[in-house]
């Protein structure tokens, strides 16, 4: 038993200390993976069993107001994503291949402030499915919903905590940009309920969170063809099952969504001539 209880603190001393970015250390939920577990296992148990079960005798929260800021808040934090990237990477990396900075210069550091800073978001983003909860809207907690939060949160630690930098901040700028448009959306319906019966901001939403993991993995499967490229290739192992599902659940989320009601409409037509 010792031995066993003496592997597995070699093995968490290697991933947690040994393998990760000493940079980022003391950045707020990086020490340790424990915390970020902990506000994950909180997340799954207050939408599906607390939040439900609180909300069970009251009416849904009228939070339209709160959500207006809140969408506003997360507009402003994704857009300052995408504008540093346009003014301090776009020009100046390699998109073919940009290995990882892990000096202690200004720039190399600020960089690892600016993961972190994209890191907290995807934090932040959880509030959507508490707002569901309030507002008892379960309907919209969906798989697909769960399962992109979460996993969003545990790629965006990951990548912190051991590749804060290079390559893989393309995610992070094409995926603000999305959510930039994503939450104006939202910002809309809240403000006006009318946006919400408006299909076409749906349909093309949905369209664009396709392209952008498709876009995705083409910008990383092609360090695999490079065999000089330092940039580092395990990334892209970690990061491509989740990017194929993603494809496959949004794809499947659109087809049903937009696809086969439109054929069940055009069928009644048919039907009626």
């Amino acid at each position: 038993m010792a031995a066993i209880i003496k592997e597995v603190y070699n093995a968490y001393h290697t991933l947690n200390v040994d393998w990760a970015d000493p940079r980022v250390e003391n950045y707020f939920l990086m020490q340790n993976p424990f915390p970020l577990a902990v506000i994950l296992i909180f997340y799954i148990y207050f939408i599906f069993k607390l939040g439900p079960k609180l909300m069970e005798n009251r009416r849904p929260y009228n939070i339209d107001k709160l959500l207006v800021v809140f969408n506003f808040l997360q507009i402003v934090a994704c857009s300052y994503v995408v504008y540093y990237y346009a003014k301090t990477i776009l020009f100046k990396y390699n998109h073919f291949c940009e290995p990882i900075d892990y000096s202690n210069t200004e720039e190399a550091i600020e960089l690892t402030r600016f993961v972190w800073f994209y890191f907290i978001i995807k934090i932040v983003d959880l509030f959507d499915t508490v707002f569901f909860v309030l507002r008892k809207k379960y309907s919209q907690i969906t798989f697909l919903h769960v399962y992109h939060h979460a996993g969003m949160c545990l790629l965006t630690w990951t990548g912190t905590k051991y590749v804060a930098g290079g390559h893989g901040l393309f995610i992070g700028c094409i995926n603000s940009f999305v959510h930039v448009v994503m939450y104006f959306y939202y910002l809309l319906t809240a403000w006006d309920k009318k946006y919400k019966e408006n299909i076409w901001w749906k349909k093309h939403l949905t369209q664009l969170q396709i392209f952008q993991f498709l876009w995705v993995s083409l910008h990383f499967m092609q360090i695999l063809f490079q065999p000089n490229c330092k940039y580092p290739k395990w990334i892209v192992f970690a990061i491509m099952p989740q990017n194929i599902l993603m494809v496959i659940l949004f794809t499947n989320f659109y087809i049903h969504a937009y696809v086969k009601p439109k054929k069940v409409v055009n069928n009644k037509i048919e039907k009626l001539h």
